[in-house]
């Protein structure tokens, strides 16, 4: 069977959009085509390119039956049969596809933390339940992708309305490695450094590189036909144990408000919103997901919470990034899981300096912190996308309610799309619900009322109409399909892969350089070379792939440290689980077998304790250092900076420390050996120890949870600082700080 690429029929107006279709109906009228939308032959409101997308998705709701609008309210995974993901729970029996073997027909259970669901194969999902918003997690090739994306437009065509689908995903544009839900995709888009350094070589260069990559994003997704992102973090870090830190651009609020102003006009086409060749963003997290509890992530108990310890912090560091991100006018925006804490809060004021309102309830159910704070003073005009799983376990705040009473409040208090949640029945009977006395033998749960926690078809067209306006802006009705060839030249072929090695150069910080170490001369030299990583087995495997780069650009290597005339020591830490609570604290020191103690679920310490390894083999560093040193060799390290890491256990030990943000090794090869020059800035502020970040037995840190780390010393006790009136920032033996905005300069 042809597949749906194969088949595509193009029809170019002079002076408006390309028109492509597979088997959908177009119309010709005065020398124009038009899609026909709902197949009468006749060319209706929703059909006419000329109105505006508002006018269009006003005639398009008042046409759609309940069912295809409910269908809109939901986003969920969704697996491709050439890339299946090992995570779904697949029935006994044949993997199942479709005649186009593209489509992955398999009924599944979610195997992820966000829900529990039965899904559907594809078709039915799009055709039975009205589906048409997929996160794709996969990895694909650039043509399997757009084949794929291209098979889902055409299983869409020919039903009451055509409804165009979503494809959603996470970001694919940066370097590191595959975390399912944060960085789902690497290696096949043009890789930039992590945000973190892509953060760090503005900081170092020009605000501009911000621009330069969203407007790759922009060209590479809209060629693949990838027409929405899960992106990006206008958070800003407060505490440094959060999970999430390295998806972010730093702790500066004044940076990542100029990054938002400048990446999202670029992503979406233009600073109106999205364009038909733009990509849809989604900012994340509202309204600050980094002032969390001792760094405890809200994907579990631990970390439901969102403290703001000192006077005014949420509208003094957290909500100002995402005021100008609002005016840039983003797509959509995604509040994050955890819930307001009064009782652990000091004061806090709105944009316009009055008291907020505290509602113990996660920020998707959040009805002051979306209608009041976001909508009426911030002034959002796009839509709210929830994070995933906030119908099941991530329900802080609402653990009362059942699925449907949940959809309910959600779409109630102002979310128009709820992610990872395949709750198209759960929709239907919260709509039920409101008319026929369900509630007359069931009681409505304490605190609410029934038109809080039941929908009525106003509440969803409000929610509809948000999301097809989108998808009419980006062109998705009328210009769904994609060439697989262009994917590939705008991808594989792209020279966005030079652009971005020349950021991951930029985003190299200079931390140490004694005596001038670099540039280094390989020449006559025999490089001790190991690779650090959180286990044994990843530590081997870099320690090989290292040398084997370097023997490549003619270094002499060895793991002979007595035939060693130098050392070479790359530590890539990593720290906990993102969907899962450690026993204790998220552990930032680089560490190997620590003795740390439990905390409850609670987030209190226990007497107990349990070990933590972040960089195994950090233990050896000492002994890999001091025979370097004794016959007169440098000792050349690295620091790949996901989280603010305390690095004592490998700066005193380095002639030359440099650290890298998810940077690749050619880049850090090129600063060490002399063919770049450095200019990169820290983007975060590294902590001096355990002792500036100690929690007490009352769960409150010494330095508060909410706030940046370059005002931290403000809050510590006086008898902690040093002769220049700091103590948080790590300081070198060279009495360099570690702090926001510090690279050397070779």
């Amino acid at each position: 069977m042809a597949i749906a690429s194969d088949r595509i029929k193009i029809f170019k107006n002079a002076n408006g959009p390309v028109i492509t279709t597979v088997d959908q109906p177009v119309l010709e009228k005065d020398g124009l085509y038009f899609k026909d939308i709902d197949g009468s032959g006749e060319l209706k409101a929703f059909s006419d390119w000329r109105l505006s997308p508002e006018e269009r998705t006003d005639a398009l709701v008042k046409d759609m039956s309940l069912d295809e609008k409910v269908g809109q309210l939901f986003a969920t995974s969704r697996n491709m049969a050439k890339y299946p993901d090992p995570r779904m729970k697949l029935p006994e029996g044949e993997s199942k596809k479709d005649e186009s073997g593209l489509l992955d027909e398999n009924p599944v259970e979610n195997a992820s933390i966000f829900a529990g669901y039965k899904i559907p194969g594809t078709t039915d999902a799009i055709r039975r339940d009205g589906m048409r918003n997929f996160i794709v997690r996969a990895n694909p090739k650039p043509e399997d992708l757009t084949d794929w994306i291209n098979q889902l437009q055409h299983v869409a065509e020919n039903q009451a309305h055509y409804l165009p689908v979503l494809i959603i995903s996470n970001n694919r544009n940066e370097n590191g490695k595959i975390v399912f839900g944060m960085n789902d995709a690497i290696g096949i888009f043009p890789a930039w450094p992590g945000t973190l350094g892509i953060a760090s070589a503005i900081l170092g260069d020009r605000i501009e590189i911000a621009k330069d990559f969203g407007e790759a994003v922009r060209k590479e997704w809209d060629a693949a036909g990838m027409k929405k992102g899960y992106m990006y973090m206008a958070d800003v870090v407060t505490d440094p144990r959060w999970q999430r830190i390295y998806g972010t651009f730093g702790e500066n609020p004044l940076l990542n408000g100029a990054i938002m102003s400048n990446l999202i006009p670029a992503i979406q086409g233009s600073e109106d919103g999205v364009t038909t060749d733009g990509v849809a963003v989604t900012i994340k997290h509202w309204p600050g997901g980094g002032a969390r509890e001792n760094g405890f992530d809200p994907h579990y108990k631990e970390g439901q919470w969102n403290v703001y310890a000192t006077e005014n912090s949420l509208e003094k560091f957290h909500l100002p990034p995402f005021q100008d991100a609002i005016s840039c006018n983003p797509a959509s925006m995604m509040p994050y899981y955890a819930k307001p804490s009064k009782e652990k809060s000091a004061p806090q004021n709105d944009i316009n300096g009055q008291p907020i309102e505290w509602q113990p309830v996660g920020f998707a159910f959040n009805d002051y912190f979306i209608s009041k704070l976001l909508r009426d003073e911030c002034e959002f005009k796009g839509y709210v996308n929830s994070d995933s799983g906030i119908i099941d376990n991530m329900g802080w705040g609402v653990e009362n309610l059942d699925r449907a009473e949940r959809i309910a409040l959600a779409i109630n208090n102002g979310v128009d799309i709820i992610s990872e949640s395949y709750g198209v029945e759960y929709a239907k009977e919260a709509v039920a619900r409101r008319t026929n006395g369900y509630y007359d033998e069931h009681p409505i749960p304490e605190g609410y009322t029934l038109e809080q926690i039941t929908l009525d078809e106003k509440a969803i067209d409000r929610a509809v109409k948000r999301t097809l306006t989108e998808k009419f802006a980006l062109g998705a009705f009328d210009n769904p399909f994609r060439d697989p060839k262009g994917a590939v030249e705008a991808i594989t072929n792209s020279a966005d892969w030079q652009t971005a090695q020349e950021v991951h150069v930029k985003s190299v910080v200079i931390l140490k350089n004694k005596d001038n170490t670099i540039p280094f001369s390989t020449e006559g030299k025999t490089l001790y070379v190991k690779g650090i990583d959180q286990t044994e087995k990843a530590g081997e495997a870099w320690t090989k792939a290292l040398r084997e780069e370097l023997e490549g650009r003619g270094v002499k290597t060895t793991d002979d440290l007595d035939a060693a005339t130098d050392a070479l020591i790359m530590v890539s830490p990593n720290s906990g689980n993102y969907f899962s609570a450690t026993k204790g604290l998220l552990e930032i020191d680089l560490a190997q077998d620590k003795v740390v103690a439990d905390f409850s679920s609670e987030g209190l310490p226990l007497e107990t304790t349990h070990e933590e390894t972040t960089a195994f083999g950090i233990k050896d560093v000492p002994a890999i250092a001091e025979p370097i040193h004794t016959k007169g060799g440098k000792v050349l390290g690295t620091l790949n900076i996901t989280m603010p890491w305390i690095p004592k256990n490998l700066e005193p030990y380095c002639d030359v420390l440099l650290a890298g943000f998810d940077t690749n090794t050619k880049a850090l090869f090129d600063i060490m050996f002399g063919l770049a020059k450095a200019t990169g800035r820290l983007p975060i502020t590294l902590p001096a120890g355990d002792e500036v970040i100690a929690v007490n037995e009352k769960g409150v840190c010494i330095s508060p949870n909410d706030v940046p780390g370059y005002l931290k010393d403000n809050y510590l006790p006086e008898e902690m600082k040093d002769e220049n009136g700091k103590a948080y920032a790590y300081r070198d033996e060279m009495g360099n700080y570690y702090q926001y905005g510090f690279g050397l300069k070779d």
